[in-house]
């Protein structure tokens, strides 16, 4: 199964693989590229859903994200995502935060919200922030039945494959600005800091 990359249309490709590092630069602690600075380290991302909780990770130089793993929502999600923290050692854990087209907060947010900071609290001192997730659940869909997959086959693919999407969304956004994407989410008061 194929993934294609989806970039927004004020960006081309050709401005697009400027902006990364090529094979074979020694970026080992930051990469200077655009207008900021990348942190060095692994960070993980995680699409939760009512069902099913994608999750996608990238490289320690933050280049590309990439789909991991489906957690079944319930009993020992957390737990799961704090096993997958650890086993990568992660720098950041990335939530996507379901808003509506309008930009406020829905249920689906306020639920997401409540599971980052019980995230936050078991994985602490790792950073957890909350960043936008809209579309990316539509995005995956759309670029795996580009693919070649059918409905069937999209289903146990689309969560991870969001994750994906949201986490290289925040890559780039750290990339072009220099700072982390989303808000961060405060582990001893359970809120956004």
């Amino acid at each position: 199964m194929r993934f294609r990359m989806l970039l927004p249309p004020s960006v081309s490709r050709v401005a697009y693989r400027e902006t990364m590092p090529q094979p074979g630069c020694s970026c080992f602690e930051t990469q200077k590229l655009r207008n900021g600075v990348l942190r060095s380290g692994t960070r993980l991302a995680v699409d939760v859903g009512s069902v099913r909780i994608g999750v996608a990770a990238c490289d320690p130089q933050g280049v590309l994200a990439t789909p991991i793993a489906t957690v079944r929502r319930g009993a020992g999600d957390l737990a799961e995502i704090a096993r997958l923290c650890a086993e990568r050692d992660v720098i950041e854990v990335v939530v996507g935060l379901a808003t509506s087209l309008s930009g406020k907060a829905g249920k689906a947010a306020q639920e997401t919200t409540a599971f980052a900071a019980e995230l936050a609290r078991l994985v602490e001192p790792i950073e957890v922030r909350l960043v936008d997730e809209r579309f990316t659940t539509t995005l995956a869909h759309s670029a795996l039945r580009a693919g070649g997959a059918n409905s069937k086959q999209r289903r146990p693919a689309v969560d991870k494959a969001a994750a994906a999407l949201l986490l290289q969304s925040a890559l780039d956004t750290e990339r072009l600005t220099g700072n982390p994407a989303g808000r961060l989410v405060g582990a001893v008061s359970g809120g956004s800091r």
